[in-house]
């Protein structure tokens, strides 16, 4: 997708968001590989299937938004806001580059589930100290 159709639906899910018209950014399935979305609000946005491999997300307002089966391999999500968006859980998830507060978060919900395996309890102990130092712990429990 080029750079000026990304601007356009940036600017239209701005208006959007500020309850000004505009509409709310859909770009599932599309193309974003190395685009530079450095800071773009995409709160809510649809990314779906979308290819942010490569892509400059760092700064980025994600929260909320749709990021299931998105290729996300090698995107730079430096001071990305995640909170309430949907990780996906495949190899093309693997490589994203991220910050301590995104892997805090990360590593909290990977020890969040409920599993009584000896092995994996042990790794939970290991970690907990680091995952509870997630910027919500406080609005949530503590591992």
């Amino acid at each position: 997708m080029d750079a000026e159709r990304i601007k356009e639906i940036l600017l239209k899910h701005k208006l959007f968001l500020g309850d000004e018209g505009g509409e709310r950014a859909d770009l599932s399935g599309a193309d974003l590989s190395e685009a530079d979305l450095s800071g773009a609000n995409l709160s809510g946005a649809n990314l779906s299937g979308a290819d942010l491999s490569e892509a400059d997300l760092s700064e980025a307002d994600l929260s909320r938004a749709n990021l299931s089966e998105a290729d996300l391999s090698g995107a730079n999500l430096f001071g990305a806001n995640l909170d309430f968006s949907s990780w996906p859980l495949y190899c093309k998830s693997i490589g994203v580059k991220v910050d301590v507060k995104i892997a805090r978060q990360l590593v909290y919900h990977a020890f969040a589930v409920n599993c009584n395996d000896p092995e994996f309890l042990e790794l939970k102990k290991a970690v907990k100290d680091f995952a509870n130092k997630f910027h919500r712990v406080g609005e949530i429990p503590k591992l």
